[in-house]
């Protein structure tokens, strides 16, 4: 600002020389000309391209793993899976021997009558309730309880298959959480493309407006043309309007799954080139080892034929071990009183052992009816995996057939853009030549903006339909 006042007061002397207005206009001009630049470097440091360095770069496996922290459907899944572990876990404990230390004192008042009590004492007072030993009494045992049976067996094979059903469902996840997730960064980065793209046209619009004006002002063109320079150029403000919406709004729904803040600003980072689409042998053979959802139907069928043993081991019979070391004495000791007779005191520690067998009898056909239940759950899971494994055949040759498709369709789509952006060219410079209408011109303009358009749209279908065969596969 003191330099451009410097200006003017040297401008000053030959004010004489000048009309008084044009002097005072061209000072003016300078003025304001050094306050839009001093306003306007604020709003340079502001800008998206200024702060896109402090930005953090997002690829596709950092949005994939950043989801992956902070999706609730799939953090439930992997809780599922946690949790049917530590079932696992419990059922295996469940056939081993349990040991437990039980201590415990009881008194009972006496009865006033003397006895014995299963050891030497001149002073046995007997309890008045029969059910109880003595007046006093100490336990304390070490137990070791072990009970042998077939449902026990298939309990653990049912929780085995559980926990594989709920890998296998994580994983299902997993895989679903990638392909949403591929085709939203994809979206978005196609809708940052498509912005550009309407910024771009809009750019051209007013390009063309200012030629068709300079054409007319030099009476090569009609003031028709003008006309529709300017409606195009209006038609493309909006489009631009629209496309920054369009983009915001994909921004933001991805910020979701990235970000605590889904405004926080970020750049998204692709390759330029899309992938190579693998072999379809080389897929179907990755389907068949690695599809989750064939390995969920396995696991259930595995799950219902657990259940047809252990509805059987209700008819079989188990056996129960107990084993017992420690004290039931009415002194809390290892030795009883002494006997004057011979001499020798009492051994109040020892141990127990018992053998129980649990025979089924009758029980009115209720185990009877729960077998055939688990055998007809059984057969439903046959069939269901069946199913599973006749849909995987025809899910994998659809979706490689869209992947195929969309492949075929982005290189006919680039060509179209290499195409329609000649096109546009050559019908300039006829237009400057006077050898093109300004409607030749428009549908070149509007021809390159549906071609760009539509390649953004194809590197979405096909990285998407790519994501859709890598969840069948395994290999994303």
């Amino acid at each position: 600002m003191l330099v451009s006042v410097a200006i003017c007061n040297r401008l000053a002397p030959n004010a004489g020389r000048l009309p008084r207005v044009r002097w005072t206009a061209a000072c003016a001009s300078i003025l304001f000309l050094a306050a839009t630049a001093r306003v306007s470097t604020p709003a340079q440091e502001n800008s998206p391209t200024a702060n896109a360095a402090s930005q953090p770069v997002i690829t596709l496996e950092d949005a994939i793993r950043l989801a992956q922290a902070s999706e609730p459907a799939y953090a439930a899944a992997v809780a599922a899976r946690r949790s049917a572990g530590l079932d696992k876990s419990i059922a295996v404990a469940q056939l081993l021997p349990n040991l437990a230390y039980f201590n415990q004192g009881l008194y009972t008042e006496p009865n006033g009558v003397h006895g014995q009590v299963g050891q030497f004492s001149d002073t046995a007072d007997l309890p008045k309730f029969i059910a109880n030993n003595g007046v006093r009494e100490y336990i304390s045992q070490g137990i070791a309880n072990e009970t042998l049976g077939l449902g026990l067996v298939a309990a653990v094979r049912r929780a085995d298959a559980a926990a594989a059903i709920a890998q296998a469902e994580q994983e299902i996840a997993r895989r679903g959480l990638a392909a949403a997730v591929t085709a939203m960064f994809y979206g978005s980065l196609a809708a940052d493309h498509k912005l550009a793209v309407a910024q771009s046209a809009r750019q051209e619009a007013a390009d063309f407006t200012k030629t068709t004006a300079e054409r007319e002002q030099a009476r090569e063109a009609a003031h028709a043309d003008v006309v529709k320079a300017q409606l195009v150029e209006q038609q493309r403000e909006r489009d631009a309007r629209d496309a920054q919406v369009v983009a915001e709004k994909a921004r933001l729904e991805l910020g979701v799954l990235l970000f605590p803040d889904p405004r926080t600003p970020y750049l998204l980072k692709a390759p330029e080139a899309p992938s190579e689409l693998a072999a379809k042998e080389a897929v179907q053979e990755a389907a068949a080892k690695n599809n989750p959802e064939l390995k969920s139907a396995l696991a259930a069928l595995a799950a219902s034929k657990a259940d047809v043993e252990a509805a059987w081991g209700a008819l079989l019979p188990s056996v129960g071990l107990n084993v017992t070391y420690g004290i039931d004495a009415p002194q809390f000791a290892a030795n009883g009183p002494l006997d004057p007779q011979n001499g020798l005191k009492a051994r109040n520690l020892g141990y127990s052992a018992s053998v129980t067998v649990n025979v089924p009898v009758w029980d009115w056909l209720a185990s009877e009816h729960k077998v055939k239940q688990s055998e007809i759950r059984r057969d439903v899971a046959q069939v269901a995996l069946t199913n599973t494994q006749r849909k995987l055949i025809a899910d994998l040759d659809e979706a490689y057939s869209e992947a195929l498709a969309a492949r075929d369709e982005l290189t006919s789509l680039d060509e179209s853009v290499a195409t329609a952006e000649e096109s546009l060219r050559l019908t300039k410079v006829r237009y400057a030549g006077g050898e093109a209408t300004v409607l030749e011109v428009v549908d070149a303009e509007s021809a390159n903006v549906t071609a760009r358009n539509a390649r953004e749209d194809g590197r979405v279908r096909y990285e998407t339909a790519r994501a859709a065969l890598q969840t069948l596969t395994g290999t994303m």
